[in-house]
């Protein structure tokens, strides 16, 4: 685990602006640095770098953070994988904090394992390159597959010799333990002798979204049956065929940037339409397509196109891969390529535009593409049409999202020509029956086939009244909440006639203790659970001491809260303020920043106490309206009661205002 110190010290070195240079041309715009989206295409750069801030932000997409939430953005790296990155990038020597004996056995294991699959991916570059039998057998090879000299470096493309012991010989030789070249699967030890797996075959690593070599693919070049045609590297601590995707290293930005990920089966697919200038690709390896592959892709987008070739028989066979897609939450289209062609033939005889229009003219909805695939065989067979129409349903109940579900029983009504109200009901019994069998049991589907009920206007302006005023309550808490000002406290007494008058007590304090204080007093709970988390965060950040530092608590910031902070965070603080006062219309002579923030702060928190006030009023009365067994008499009493305190609420706000004007 990396060290607490190791951390900060990455953070203090790290320039954002440096770590950012490296992946898009930024150019001078003030005191800040401006340049194109990496995330959207676009003509005009609404990307915006702050120096002084050490924070970025994207206005095109709405992402933003710092140079580590940077990475894992772009580079889709964790965490950890982003700080050793920049450790690596500034020199900075990585600490790790004690681990157990266990826990260190194996780290040690793991990286002992990435190590030797490092160096087997340069031995097996190197022959291909250099080796006389290498050049010979496996670089024309790929030659033959139009592959240019480009390509092969891009991929790190080689080739294992035809010789019983040649890699395991050199490995040895160069320090490396047979044990972890036996653990990586690139060693096989029989009979006390060593021989390599991948003796004479073409070599295909395969790579980890951060770029890591996990395992090899390698395919035979000889024409020996009992041999197989493609031999992939065993399971081990590194590699799991049914959670890696071949190629997602060098696709991953351009899928997040295209918003679609087109996936292949094979290598060479792969590989040539990257050639071809189509780089959103990927391949699922010639393995079954897996749950976790699919989530791998989801980190990057919502949207696959699967690309079959023109053979019937795997079309079938790929639909269960497609009822997988639609049960992990993404859309899915499909493509197929003339009868004899397959991806990697197509981009190889295909111009860019060309490849480019005839996928996008091709791409049919996955509805469209089961009736087209399965009706040829229904014909005018009745009893297998109903067949066919049964097992579109079944692919839709895959999908979780109700309204597109909706949507496509209405597009399987169209297509088949047959009553929605009838695919509703089979598609009301087929989630039934899903949930009586997993046990589960949702409110949201156990009403499948109702009408979606309209939202009611007013309950969304309501939420978004309250997200505003708790949004920019956070926004102060975060940009001055270590200002200290003057504020007015007030107090109800009453003389010795029983007459009620208000005591102001003025006194200085914080702005984050005023904030805590008040939302305290009325036991008062953000109602968005992101916006709670980081309020919660802020406060314990600012009770633990006097020095807030904005760039400390920055960097030590839960990825998850990142987005949103640097948005408060882009928010200039004078800027911030003038555009409150513009938006609220109130134009006040030569009043001080204290005056300012004091007025910001009072009408902020009256503002939302007052709404929940109006809120439990309501729902007060809605108790007293639908419900015969309450104590109306007392529930009246308390809505007395708060109304009272609502009254006090509005005097407060109007005796700052008056002040002011």
């Amino acid at each position: 685990m990396i060290s607490k110190a190791t951390i900060e010290t990455v953070f203090e070195t790290a320039r954002v602006e440096e770590v950012i240079g490296d992946f898009v041309q930024l150019k001078r715009a003030g005191s800040n640095f401006k340049g194109l989206s990496p995330f959207s295409d676009e003509r005009s750069p609404s990307f915006m770098v702050s120096p002084v801030k050490q924070i970025w932000k994207d206005f095109s997409s709405g992402k933003g953070g710092n140079s580590v939430t940077f990475l894992m953005e772009h580079e889709h790296f964790t965490y950890p994988e982003a700080i050793k990155y920049l450790a690596k990038k500034y020199n900075i020597e990585i600490e790790e904090t004690e681990q157990s004996d266990e826990e260190k056995a194996n780290t040690d294991v793991k990286e002992s394992m990435y190590l030797v699959s490092e160096f087997a991916k340069n031995y097996f570059q190197d022959q291909l390159v250099n080796s006389e039998l290498g050049k010979a057998i496996g670089y024309s090879y790929f030659k033959e597959r139009g592959f240019t000299a480009e390509t092969i470096k891009k991929f790190a493309l080689g080739y294992s010799p035809e010789i019983w012991d040649a890699f395991t010989k050199e490995a040895l030789g160069k320090g490396y333990k047979l044990t972890f070249l036996e653990s990586t699967g690139l060693t096989i030890s029989k009979d006390e002798k060593q021989f390599d797996r991948f003796k004479g075959r073409v070599m295909f690593p395969i790579q980890s979204m951060s770029g890591r070599v996990l395992g090899f693919g390698g395919r035979i070049l000889t024409s020996d049956k009992k041999a197989a045609k493609y031999l992939n590297s065993p399971e081990s601590e590194l590699y799991h065929k049914s959670k890696v995707l071949y190629g997602i290293y060098h696709a991953k930005q351009a899928i997040a940037k295209q918003d679609n990920c087109y996936l292949v089966e094979g290598y060479t697919d792969v590989i040539q339409f990257h050639q071809a200038g189509i780089e959103n690709v990927v391949a699922s390896s010639g393995t079954a397509l897996t749950p976790d592959q699919i989530r791998l892709i989801n980190r990057l987008t919502k949207n696959i196109t699967v690309l079959f070739d023109g053979d019937a028989a795997g079309l079938r066979a790929s639909l269960r891969g497609i009822d997988m897609i639609l049960e992990e939450g993404m859309n899915v289209k499909v493509c197929t390529f003339p009868d004899g062609e397959d991806p990697d033939s197509f981009a190889k005889k295909t111009p860019y535009a060309d490849l480019v229009a005839y996928l996008d003219q091709n791409s049919n909805d996955f509805i469209q593409f089961k009736a087209s695939l399965l009706i040829k065989d229904a014909k005018n067979d009745p009893i297998k049409k109903a067949d066919l129409i049964r097992d579109m349903v079944v692919s839709i109940s895959k999908i979780p999202d109700r309204i597109k579900r909706e949507i496509y029983i209405q597009e399987c009504s169209r297509i088949m020509d047959i009553s929605e109200q009838v695919l509703l009901n089979t598609l009301a019994q087929l989630i039934q029956k899903e949930i009586i069998e997993s046990g589960k049991k949702t409110s949201q589907d156990q009403k499948a086939f109702e009408v979606v009920k309209k939202e009611n206007p007013l309950s969304l302006e309501k939420v978004d009244i309250v997200n505003r005023l708790e949004r920019s309550i956070l926004g102060i808490l975060l940009l001055y909440g270590n200002y200290e000002i003057e504020f007015q406290n007030v107090f109800v007494n009453f003389d010795e006639h029983g007459k009620e008058y208000e005591q102001i007590e003025k006194v200085r304090s914080k702005i984050f203790q005023h904030i805590y204080l008040n939302l305290q007093e009325d036991e008062i709970e953000f109602s968005n659970p992101l916006f709670k988390a980081i309020y919660d965060d802020l406060l314990k950040h600012y009770l633990q001491g006097d020095n807030f530092d904005k760039a400390i608590y920055l960097s030590q910031l839960n990825p998850e809260y990142s987005q949103l902070v640097t948005d408060l965070f882009m928010d200039d603080e004078k800027h911030h303020l003038h555009a409150w006062f513009d938006k609220k219309q109130v134009f006040v002579k030569e009043k001080n920043d204290e005056e300012i923030l004091l007025r910001l702060v009072t009408e902020n928190i009256v503002a939302y106490r007052e709404y929940l006030i109006n809120k439990l009023n309501s729902d007060l009365m809605q108790s007293v309206l639908n419900s015969e067994s309450v104590d109306k008499m007392e529930i009246i009493a308390t809505i007395n009661d708060y109304n009272k305190l609502k009254v006090a609420i509005t005097r407060s706000i109007g005796r700052i205002r008056s002040v002011f004007n």
